[in-house]
């Protein structure tokens, strides 16, 4: 029997196709589907949508690595504001960083996950992981795992450890101050590095993947080896491998709001982050300029990414989106999606900025598969409104 599904919500004129879009990609889902769709063009949000028990517009999830936007964000405003320069070397601002050789690892090069340090040789403890400057701290003095520019490969739990320490050694502020309060709140945005107590009640926890027999038999035949570049990337190389599913459940994670996997929001802060970002809302006008957003929108990064062993393309920070995910999006687009299913960007052409998110943790991890159809149906809806 075909179950009901039930979408809340609205959207504008002209985008009634993606409210269908999405009523038809949940008849697959699991009857205690958890999701928002959230997108706005050109600073007007045009689709605010959810499913769900108990849910609502202002529901939080954890995003895991669409965290990292929020920190390229970061780095992109004070590259912009000429505080930070991509093209110095990291150790010009961290003196501690040279050592093992990645004195000549550049800033652009660490942000395009070339520097070679995605993990540490013995791991970290939960609680580091959800230090930034404690992690940062450690991958110091951290030999690379590749020549440094040679090759480049997914910085999953580092990444933003260490922008978060340059940002730190150049501002004497961390990541996390200033995404405060130059961005999360100057916009009142739901997407929050490091949950403030009283937000808790909107939390929703992360439900453990639900494969079908068919993907759990291909998990099953894949396991992760222990002491892999993707193991050391994702900490599963210790007596206690990180649970990837359950990082968010943890308060300590939650509160501290490590810049690459701690962020929490629901689907209109990340997509109201974006469009702060590239078009401005609320009659703000936007973060970054046009050639701020063109230089990041740049590949550094393209091809066999040594750490996930797949094709994979990066910017500055950013995911080089329409290059390898989505290529009907315009050239330039930047974005970051997440393990639990998270889909967040900004395609400067079309004006459109997109955010979703989703309870249950995704087959196979990384961007929920529905993405591909709920993306393209917002994209031509935004196209054809003009």
């Amino acid at each position: 029997m075909t179950r009901e599904i039930r979408v809340q919500g609205t959207v504008a004129d002209g985008y009634e196709a993606v409210r269908e879009e999405f009523t038809d990609v949940l008849a697959n889902e699991l009857p205690e589907y958890e999701g928002q769709l959230a997108a706005c063009v050109r600073g007007r949000r045009v689709v605010d949508l959810w499913v769900g028990p108990d849910v609502s517009a202002e529901s939080l999830y954890g995003v895991y690595s669409s965290s990292k936007g929020a920190a390229h964000l970061v780095v992109a405003l004070l590259v912009q504001d000429g505080v930070l320069d991509l093209d110095r070397a990291v150790a010009a601002y961290w003196p501690e960083f040279a050592a093992e050789g990645k004195g000549a690892v550049t800033l652009r090069e660490l942000l395009a996950h070339r520097a070679g340090v995605a993990g540490s040789d013995s791991g970290f403890s939960s609680e580091e992981l959800a230090d930034d400057r404690a992690v940062a701290a450690r991958l110091a003095s951290q030999r690379p795992f590749w020549r440094p520019g040679a090759a480049f490969g997914y910085h999953a739990f580092a990444i933003g450890a260490l922008a978060g320490e340059v940002v730190f050694r150049a501002t004497g502020r961390t990541l996390r101050e200033v995404y405060e309060e130059r961005v999360r709140a100057p916009y009142g945005l739901d997407f929050f590095l490091g949950l403030p107590e009283e937000q808790e009640v909107r939390f929703r926890s992360v439900q453990p993947m639900a494969p079908t027999p068919e993907q759990a038999a291909l998990l099953a035949a894949a396991p992760p080896q222990p002491q892999s570049l993707g193991s050391i990337a994702f900490n599963r190389h210790v007596p206690e491998p990180t649970d990837l599913e359950a990082l968010p459940n943890s308060r300590l994670v939650r509160a501290e709001g490590p810049a690459s996997v701690g962020g929490v929001a629901s689907a209109r802060g990340l997509a109201g982050m974006y469009a702060a970002a590239v078009t401005g809302i609320g009659g703000r006008e936007a973060l970054l300029t046009a050639d701020t957003v063109a230089g990041f929108g740049q590949v550094q990064s393209v091809g066999h990414d040594l750490v996930s062993g797949t094709v994979k393309a990066f910017a500055v920070g950013f995911q080089a989106t329409s290059v390898y995910v989505y290529p009907f999006l315009g050239a330039g687009t930047i974005g970051h999606s997440g393990a639990g299913g998270s889909q967040a960007f900004a395609d400067p052409r079309s004006g459109l900025a997109y955010g979703y998110t989703r309870r249950r943790f995704a087959y196979p991890g990384g961007p929920a598969v529905e993405n591909e159809r709920l993306v393209r149906a917002v994209h031509e809806a935004a196209l054809g409104a003009g």
